[in-house]
């Protein structure tokens, strides 16, 4: 499966790196003599941002945990992982959210293994979404006052 990416640099600065940013991102770093095959130094990273629940309050959803596969099995996914709960934490946050593509076994797996809980089945939650003209027509019926 082929994602087509529609976020530009230029949006990503402009959300991420201004006074109310939408998301926040860590990133993992190796040393220069641990680089890439490609010559990267950053190897990995987090992405994220925070929602609200009127049941529970403060969240945090991951949007994005990555590392380079060449770098996987090392403990960074943990640790970005962590960091960001901390992170969460820290600001009093009760919960971090994410959703796992069905066929990706070895994410589900690290999750279930840190203690995530599947609520696909448990609480029976579906993943809903508005975009493009369905997006734009129901903007169109909002109330004008």
């Amino acid at each position: 499966m082929f994602i087509k990416y529609t976020c530009s640099a230029t949006e990503l600065e402009r959300d991420g790196f201004c006074q109310n940013p939408f998301f926040e991102c860590l990133i993992a770093e190796v040393p220069e003599e641990h680089k890439s095959k490609e010559g990267f130094t950053i190897v990995g990273y987090a992405f994220y941002f925070y929602t609200y629940s009127t049941w529970k309050g403060r969240s945090q959803y991951l949007e994005d945990l990555y590392v380079m596969p060449e770098f996987r099995g090392n403990g960074i996914g943990k640790a970005l992982l962590s960091k960001v709960t901390e992170v969460g934490k820290n600001k009093g946050c009760v919960r971090l959210q994410l959703s796992v593509l069905n066929w990706n076994t070895p994410s589900l797996d690290f999750y279930a293994a840190k203690g995530a809980q599947d609520l696909t089945v448990s609480e029976g939650w579906h993943f809903i979404r508005f975009d493009g003209k369905h997006l734009d027509d129901l903007a169109k019926g909002a109330p004008k006052n």
